[in-house]
């Protein structure tokens, strides 16, 4: 499955009094990475959610390794694991500039009616993207 890639700079709010990355500070990089991960492909959330999708988090487990730092560069990688009717995963990592491994995770995510709340088929132009991973494996 296609792997993708960001860079985040670690802001100084983002950590504690020792410069080290505050655990929450982790869970917004892995979403830059989904955003973005859509992003290339052509998906925008803004464009889901203008359309009356919503695509949240309902499973997440972070494992922590080592502290990223203030003003370390960190890559963020994420690949979609697998898709489900309804359910999309992804496993996450990131890395420092030298290639340290500091944290991975795992995300399942649910496409969601907007309005009503319940789970939905992911759209035809989603399903075609999923699909082409399937053919290339």
């Amino acid at each position: 499955m296609r792997e993708d890639q960001i860079q985040v700079r670690v802001r100084y709010s983002e950590t504690d009094q020792m410069g080290v990355v505050y655990h929450g500070s982790y869970i917004p990089y892995f979403e830059i990475g989904r955003v973005e991960w859509l992003r290339r492909l052509g998906v925008s959330y803004k464009f889901m959610e203008d359309e009356g999708i919503a695509l949240p988090i309902v499973s997440m487990h972070i494992n922590y390794k080592k502290p990223a730092r203030y003003d370390e560069l960190l890559t963020v990688k994420t690949k979609l694991k697998k898709h489900a009717s309804v359910k999309i995963e992804f496993d996450c990592k990131i890395e420092n500039e030298g290639g340290d491994l500091l944290t991975t995770a795992h995300f399942i995510l649910v496409f969601v009616d907007i309005k009503t709340g319940r789970p939905l088929s992911p759209p035809d132009y989603i399903k075609t993207i999923l699909e082409k991973f399937e053919n290339e494996e």
